[in-house]
């Protein structure tokens, strides 16, 4: 078996300098020998894709970003690539973009022969077998859930524990729905695969066979009522099987 992989998965929430710093210079580090980087920007559905390229081009900084869109063949442009940054937004309507455009093969068989990956949010959900532990809508709907496979656990992005405090006016108030831990037991009720709800600002290197986590995330298992809590910790096979 073969462990090649280089995946650097985000879960978002880089809303202060010293997390965006931390992440620019793992992604830095991540494409270091990479002069250009095929963006993937079908998550957004608020702006048009070229404008979605432009906003990560700025916020990333070096390497040149290169909008998928702008290509005619965009299964050539995967076959390609020297790297590969999906971003965030919708994993509803990222997924459905990837079927039907048939890029769900072409960028698993990419990461697979070592072509580093970036995935942010909706990115880090369809780099896991299911896009099923999303906390989007489903505005469209996909041919299939089915996603790219080149971890062997799901993500949860966004992650947080408990319930929901909001502001209403001047005042704290509860929020009653349900968490996002009774959401993955629901997951967990049909599936084994491990849960990892990835909080705000954290981010995974995976190798193929192991990952390094730098931030916090909870750890779900189908045979376990709570979660494990992890912090800044070398993540080894053991946990995904």
């Amino acid at each position: 078996m073969k462990y090649s992989r280089s995946v650097l998965l985000g879960s978002g929430g880089f809303s202060t300098t010293s997390r965006r710093n931390l992440f620019r210079e793992a992604v830095s580090d991540h494409f270091t020998a990479c002069s250009e980087i095929l963006f993937v920007p079908y998550a957004s559905h608020w702006e048009d894709w070229g404008t979605y390229t432009e906003r990560m081009q700025d916020f990333l900084g070096d390497p040149r970003l290169l909008n998928i869109d702008s290509f005619d063949d965009h299964s050539e442009a995967v076959e390609g690539a020297e790297a590969i940054y999906v971003g965030g937004g919708n994993s509803f309507l990222l997924i459905k973009e990837l079927h039907d455009r048939g890029l769900i093969g072409p960028i698993r068989d990419r990461v697979e022969a070592g072509v580093p990956y970036l995935g942010v949010s909706a990115g880090s959900n369809i780099a896991c077998p299911t896009m099923m532990t999303t906390n989007d809508m489903p505005i469209v709907a996909p041919q299939s859930f089915e996603s790219l496979g080149i971890v062997p656990f799901q993500i949860n992005p966004h992650y947080h524990p408990g319930k929901i405090i909001f502001m209403d006016g001047e005042e704290l108030s509860q929020h009653y729905g349900e968490s996002r831990s009774q959401r993955i037991a629901e997951f967990h009720r049909h599936s084994s695969t491990p849960v990892l709800g990835m909080w705000e600002g954290s981010f995974l290197h995976w190798d193929g066979y192991e990952g390094e986590l730098t931030g916090r995330a909870s750890l779900f298992r189908r045979d376990r009522e709570n979660p494990e809590d992890i912090k800044d910790s070398r993540l080894g096979y053991s946990f995904w099987k």
